[in-house]
């Protein structure tokens, strides 16, 4: 297993699970890494519950968001409702992916099959005539060592080495936009709910850390470096001028250290394996930060893996058609989930186009009074496209998963829609909306 990540730790706590034996390559010391996708949807939420580790993982610190809404413009709205998903848990929780990473392996090394090796890092794969059949990788004392497997699963994120070895070609898609993470302090009355404040030609993301928020501005993609040309003191008024209730707290950006880059991409493999290796999360399809679905599908993808390959891995006869069956149900997924963002990120650089105050669309203020469109949208973002459940070596009923990815198609398709009403936002032409009415909401 390649990548210490959502999907590598996974899928290496599953299949050990399962009594097969598992080595995860991961090439940093610990999992601390800022900025992270932090979003533990319901349907993960409802697999840790399938193993028996969800009211444990909850003691842990986080957030536990019922309700995701937005500003846009001068209008502020709902947008999915978690409280009516089918699952146990009717939330999305916040959490820093290192403690999410640290409680996972710490449970997966309760087996005796799963073996973590921080401060390795994959650097090719070795190859037995047509197979891959284990991989190279830089050890803490820069040696290379060889790790010999009869199955190697490339878990390793969107620059994936293992991907990049086995010589997959990723099909993308174009997206305008990238973002800069930073954080900015939290008091008391600031909004609770995840928000996405979009306005004057920029989107502004805040998740609650507590005591601080996690901030994401959403910018043109390749603008980064004009930006910085421009000075810390622009970037400081831009965010005020869409967000006026941090007067005061943006001072505390004082460095360009302070602000992260996520290069944001949208791409898919065209073909997630070869014989020996096969590709899950970000490696296989990498995601957009829009809805915060990423490590979700991730994990899907693991459970997935685990349930279809547990059995062929104990047996030593994992084969190609084993492997193309595993990206035939996890590609759909992808694709869905996909298109909605490609959409997404259509829209934003519509709103990017109108630098001035905008007023929000008449088909946005009527579809957020559709009745369980926010429901709708809860489903579509806190379960997603073909939910995946742990099997115990079970087979795959494939009528109880169709009707299951029936009712989710139809609430994506839902999402699309929503989604699509975004574009045309446009400018008010008589009254001026003035930034600091949004400051006491």
């Amino acid at each position: 297993m390649v990548g210490g990540g959502p999907a590598g730790v996974m899928a290496g706590y599953l299949l050990a699970r399962n009594g097969v034996d598992v080595t995860v390559l991961e090439k940093h010391g610990d999992f601390f890494r800022d900025f992270r996708g932090d979003t533990v949807h319901p349907s993960t939420l409802e697999v840790l519950a399938e193993l028996g580790i969800l009211e444990e993982f909850l003691k842990l610190p986080h957030q536990e968001i019922e309700s995701v809404g937005g500003v846009f413009g001068d209008f502020a709205f709902q947008a999915a409702d978690f409280r009516h998903v089918p699952a146990r848990k009717k939330f999305v929780a916040l959490m820093p992916q290192w403690d999410f990473l640290n409680f996972l392996s710490s449970q997966a090394r309760k087996f005796p099959t799963f073996n973590l090796r921080m401060q390795h890092e994959a650097v090719d794969l070795v190859r037995d005539g047509g197979r891959i059949a284990g991989v190279l990788a830089r050890g803490p004392g820069q040696d290379i060592v060889q790790v010999r497997a009869d199955l190697v699963v490339g878990a390793d994120g969107r620059h994936s080495v293992v991907r990049r070895a086995a010589q997959l070609e990723p099909l993308e898609f174009g997206v305008p936009i990238d973002v800069l993470w930073f954080r900015i302090s939290r008091r008391p009355d600031d909004p609770e709910q995840v928000l996405g404040n979009v306005n004057y030609g920029k989107a502004l993301i805040l998740i609650d850390r507590s005591d601080y928020f996690q901030a994401g501005l959403i910018i043109p993609k390749g603008t980064f470096e004009e930006i910085k040309r421009r000075g810390l003191a622009a970037l400081r008024r831009d965010i005020l001028q869409i967000a006026p209730y941090f007067d005061g707290r943006v001072e505390e950006l004082q460095g360009w250290e302070q602000i992260k880059i996520l290069t944001v991409q949208i791409n898919r493999l065209r073909r997630w394996y070869r014989a020996g290796l096969i590709c899950i999360g970000d490696a296989a399809h990498a995601m957009s930060p829009a809805g915060g679905v990423g490590i979700n599908l991730a994990i899907q993808d693991a459970v997935a893996a685990a349930n279809m390959l547990a059995r062929p891995l104990l047996q030593k006869s994992v084969t190609e058609a084993d492997l193309a069956a595993l990206e035939m149900r996890r590609e759909f997924p992808a694709r869905m989930t996909q298109a909605v963002q490609v959409r997404v990120h259509q829209a934003m650089a519509r709103a990017f186009a109108s630098p001035g105050p905008l007023t929000a669309p008449w088909q946005l203020k009527a579809i957020v009074r559709v009745p369980g469109i926010q429901r709708a949208l809860g489903y579509a973002v806190g379960i997603g496209v073909r939910p995946e459940h742990v099997e115990d070596g079970a087979q795959q009923t494939g009528r109880q998963r169709s009707i299951v990815a029936a009712a989710v198609g139809f609430a994506v398709g839902l999402a699309v829609t929503f989604l699509a009403i975004l574009a045309p936002a446009r400018r008010p032409r008589r009254r001026t909306f003035r930034p600091d009415a949004m400051a006491g909401r």
